[in-house]
């Protein structure tokens, strides 16, 4: 049918899929999910846009809200779950909003996706006019999300359609759109496989160089990192003694005395003050390192 999205067209390359040798069938899964990455790539400017504009609401005080049904849906939930254990972040900068709830994440809950009005409930009360609102759909058509766009728009917060379909219903509600076109899947509307994978890398550039922008990363170190397992607090104790030049029992002593904060520790050394001054200093430069070193 002409008036389906592109993600739910038939793919002319996996024709015949049921009857192909296994080891062909995972190389057309394989070979399409790079295509993604290229999908992706070629928005790299609207991406940057976007990022832009979302430094500057963060910056203003307002947060980050993803909005998706299904895969959708879920991707934004793990994104947003990733953020503070990453870069140190309050844990509500980044919320994200799944049609159906909780139990969506694990199940399809029935109807959810088509509840605009479910979508412009879970704005309310949550968004506010410094805000940013990512409407995530792959068809770029999920009811649930376009009430949602409505409503954060009505509110006065900036919305943007993350889409897999140009001219997709979202572009048009939206004050600004990445449209990543992935095309027809190798399972015909399997909207999971590069669509999807299109949207994680799409958020994963996204919200990384969001918290680059904000100065949550020192060169291409984790500065803000929490330290919540050994391996983590390692990886702290290896930031300390790399940028402050000091050695490992040292690092550990001044982590110790900043509650785990790396990029505190970093200042205490190579200003040689407490702790409490040193995040004192670090307020004032937006938690910049740079500005610092």
């Amino acid at each position: 049918m002409s008036d389906l999205p592109a993600t739910e067209a038939q793919s002319a390359r996996s024709r015949d899929l049921d009857t192909r040798s296994i080891v062909d069938v995972v190389r057309l899964i394989v070979e399409d999910q790079r295509r993604a990455a290229d999908a992706v790539l070629a928005q790299r400017a609207a991406i940057a846009r976007v990022v832009e504009v979302l430094a500057t609401r963060v910056r203003a005080g307002g947060r980050i809200h993803y909005v998706g049904a299904g895969t959708s849906g879920r991707l934004g939930v793990l994104d947003a779950s990733e953020m503070p254990p990453t870069f140190g972040c309050d844990p509500s900068l980044v919320c994200a909003h799944i049609a159906g709830g909780e139990r969506a994440m694990r199940a399809a809950v029935e109807g959810a996706e088509d509840d605009d009005d479910a979508g412009r409930t879970a704005m309310r009360g949550h968004v506010e006019p410094d805000d940013a609102v990512l409407g995530i759909s792959a068809s770029g058509g999920a009811r649930y999300v376009a009430g949602a766009l409505h409503a954060a728009h009505e509110i006065g917060a900036y919305t943007v359609a993350l889409v897999n379909v140009a001219q997709a219903p979202l572009v048009h509600i939206a004050d600004d759109a990445v449209v990543i076109e992935t095309g027809a899947e190798v399972l015909t509307g399997s909207t999971r496989l590069k669509a999807g994978t299109a949207q994680k890398i799409a958020l994963n550039a996204i919200s990384t160089a969001l918290m680059v922008r904000l100065g949550k990363v020192y060169d291409n170190l984790m500065i803000d990192v929490v330290a919540t397992n050994a391996k983590l607090r390692e990886r702290a104790e290896r930031l300390v003694c790399m940028l402050a030049g000091i050695d490992a029992a040292r690092a550990r002593e001044l982590l110790a005395q900043a509650d785990g904060r790396a990029k505190v520790a970093v200042v205490m050394a190579t200003r040689e003050i407490d702790a409490r001054t040193a995040a004192t200093l670090l307020a004032r430069v937006r938690g910049n390192l740079r500005a610092l070193l």
